[in-house]
């Protein structure tokens, strides 16, 4: 069963929203020094916001002036991780061509819309709020982290390669990585109630210090781009599903991977997390023993939620919940669907397939591989230059609304075939997972990929929002 599509998404808007829309679209694309059709001269004086076109790359000190600059009265009180201050820094020194290019890369087969629409409900409505957030992640993903060009390019298949380097410290990270897909320290399988993807977390395989931190964020993020290629509208979050350990050790928690994890889906994969269930976890014994008990190790697991607990957006605080036994699980998953693991009737069981040698081979083919990619950069641009006149001409918004739906389709089919060219082959690729066209099959047959909105009008819908995934 797939839940209804949620306010604030594609097709799914109110007049005041679809502004706010428009307005992180114009400043968005001023920062990629998209030029609009027929700029008036004095555009680069004007706000984001203002329907006016974007400035070119003539003075980026010029073009940037736009954007006010945060002070103690006007920063976002949940900057919590300084993406004010990176925003201004990267407006001063990043090349905007790279952040326009980091963007689509991220949007892969997602509706354009749907990503910024991400960081506006993330950053409650607040469009100069979720425009900082939103280019801060870029940017981490250009310089940070390399999710493009190195984590999902290169993949499973070259950190079996770097595992025989003769290089020490690249065989540390190569070995590492693969130790952590070989134990099945988190995988993805099937779905909850809400026909959201499942990412299943074995808590009790991790042991402090087997891998190196460097390992630990690759594959974090590894995982959640590999969770991403699994959505399809109007499923647009996953579940976290971790399973403790009854028994966990407490007496030396590793907090480095949590709050790394934490960190992403704040402030780098925004509304992306439908609910989180802990299973099995003595955390939820909090009242049942004395300091006296012999079960004092819990407590000290009690104090290790409360203080993750305080780590987290109050919102994201509360997707979390915990689950002591198979018939409150069942209330976010059907038996049917939860593995036979964790006393479901589902009896697939994690293996993991070992990288084919053969299997990337059409990224070799870069003549096919450019090609595609010339064919999306055309599809882009026409959908930046929709986009403008979506936002200037208010006479005709429902035809060129539809417009940008049907090219934000073409870029969702283009993407499935740039995929095998782009990004190397992953565990849920060898299994059958995923498969050709972007069809996801967990059990039985592929679900066919639906449109991306079921209307070309941004208007309000009577849909009954689920709590998990409402701010």
């Amino acid at each position: 069963m797939v839940g209804p599509v949620l306010p604030g998404r594609p097709g799914h808007l109110t007049a005041d929203q679809e502004a706010k829309l428009q307005e992180l679209w114009t400043a968005t694309l001023q920062v990629f020094g998209v030029q609009a059709p027929d700029r008036p001269e004095d555009a680069e004086d004007q706000p984001p916001g203002s329907g006016t076109a974007t400035p070119d790359k003539k003075s980026k000190k010029k073009k940037h002036s736009m954007f006010r600059k945060d002070d103690g009265a006007s920063a976002d009180p949940n900057d919590k991780y300084g993406q004010s201050k990176e925003f201004q820094q990267v407006l001063a020194t990043q090349d905007p061509e790279k952040l326009r290019n980091a963007f689509w890369g991220m949007v892969k087969h997602d509706h354009p819309d749907g990503l910024l629409l991400r960081f506006l409900r993330a950053r409650k409505w607040d469009v100069h709020n979720a425009l900082v957030m939103l280019i801060a992640t870029m940017n981490w993903r250009l310089k940070d982290i390399h999710v493009d060009d190195e984590i999902m390019m290169k993949g499973e298949g070259q950190a079996v390669l770097d595992s025989s380097s003769s290089n020490a410290a690249v065989k540390r990270e190569g070995k590492d990585f693969l130790a952590q897909l070989r134990l099945g320290k988190s995988f993805l399988h099937g779905t909850d109630r809400e026909g959201r993807p499942i990412c299943f977390v074995r808590v009790r395989l991790h042991k402090q210090g087997e891998q190196s931190e460097t390992s630990l964020e690759r594959y974090t993020v590894y995982t959640i781009e590999t969770a991403r290629l699994l959505l399809a509208p109007p499923v647009d979050t996953a579940v976290g599903l971790e399973q403790q350990s009854l028994n966990p050790s407490a007496d030396d928690p590793d907090y480095a991977p949590v709050k790394f994890m934490i960190k992403c889906f704040e402030a780098n994969y925004p509304e992306s997390l439908g609910v989180v269930l802990v299973h099995k976890s003595p955390w939820i014994f909090q009242s049942t023993y004395s300091r006296n008990s012999p079960k004092e190790r819990d407590l000290n697991i009690i104090g290790i939620w409360n203080i993750i607990k305080g780590w987290l957006d109050p919102v994201v605080a509360s997707k979390v919940h915990f689950t002591k036994n198979l018939e409150e699980l069942e209330r976010f998953v059907e038996k049917s669907h939860i593995i036979k693991e964790l006393g479901g009737d589902d009896p697939w069981e994690y293996h993991y397939v070992e990288p084919k040698t053969d299997e990337n081979e059409k990224m070799s083919d870069k003549s096919t591989l450019q090609r595609l990619l010339d064919e999306r950069r055309s599809v882009v641009k026409e959908y930046e230059s929709t986009t403008q006149e979506w936002i200037a001409n208010s006479q005709n918004r429902m035809a060129l609304q539809q417009k940008r739906n049907d090219l934000a389709e073409r870029l969702r089919s283009g993407y499935w075939q740039l995929d095998p060219y782009a990004r190397a082959r992953s565990l849920y690729d060898r299994i059958g997972m995923i498969r050709e066209g972007g069809l996801i099959q967990y059990y039985g047959e592929p679900e066919t990929a639906k449109p991306l909105v079921a209307s070309p009008q941004n208007g309000p819908h009577p849909v009954e929002p689920r709590a998990d995934d409402v701010d």
